[in-house]
């Protein structure tokens, strides 16, 4: 899942990123308005983690600016801003939730993990595809009677895959979701993971097509 997180505090925004990283998530981090701005009209991103308080803008205006311009990623507001007017404000601009600091990792990531099930449009933590299924909150992926719970980087590419049955998603593609900008990636590094969760489930667990890409089956 690919994320963008706009935070201008340092502190917090190492500390996220290291922790979405740290959960299979690719995450690319801004820090000012101007470069969140252009950031936002990216329609690559899953989430958008969001803070209201950043140099040369505000975020409200910025998610404001985003709606208008028919931006439809779902937007989960951090901010220190705790007053009921700010929430409201927040919410009725186009918000999908909204977080005050300071907050629990755990919350957090209950309410992203709960806007990306809001946006495939189910209620369930799992996701399941061509016999195989995904628990997205414990990483773990059955299929044939086998569970184990995935890596980072292998629950990343294969929840990417499973989340679009049928659709293939070229080495490119993959690679923009699993790593955040500045990742240095290995030429083989996505050949290197699905081997990896071939030899533990399978080669039908992931389709490649030749000079296209790579697919999970539909059925």
């Amino acid at each position: 899942m690919r994320v963008l997180l706009i935070e201008d505090d340092p502190m917090i925004g190492d500390g996220l990123s290291k922790v979405l990283a740290g959960e299979g998530m690719s995450v690319d981090w801004v820090r000012a308005g101007a470069d969140a701005e252009i950031a936002l009209r990216d329609a690559g991103y899953a989430i958008v983690l969001l803070d209201l308080g950043l140099p040369g803008a505000d975020g409200l205006d910025l998610l404001k600016s985003a709606r208008a311009l028919g931006v439809s990623t779902p937007v989960l507001v951090i901010t220190a801003r705790d007053r009921l007017d700010d929430r409201v404000a927040g919410l009725d601009l186009g918000a999908d939730d909204y977080l005050v600091k300071p907050f629990e990792t755990r919350e957090l990531l209950a309410r992203m993990r709960a806007l990306a099930r809001r946006r495939l449009g189910g209620a369930s933590a799992r996701v399941a595809a061509g016999g195989s299924e995904l628990d997205t909150e414990t990483h773990e992926l059955t299929r044939d009677q086998v569970v184990q719970i995935l890596p980072a980087r292998e629950y990343a590419l294969m929840r990417a895959l499973m989340e679009r049955p049928g659709r293939i998603l070229s080495r490119a593609q993959i690679e923009e979701r699993i790593y955040g900008w500045g990742e240095e990636v290995e030429s083989n590094a996505v050949d290197v993971l699905i081997h990896s969760i071939r030899r533990k489930f399978g080669k039908g667990v992931i389709l490649n097509v030749r000079g296209a890409g790579w697919m999970a089956p539909k059925s």
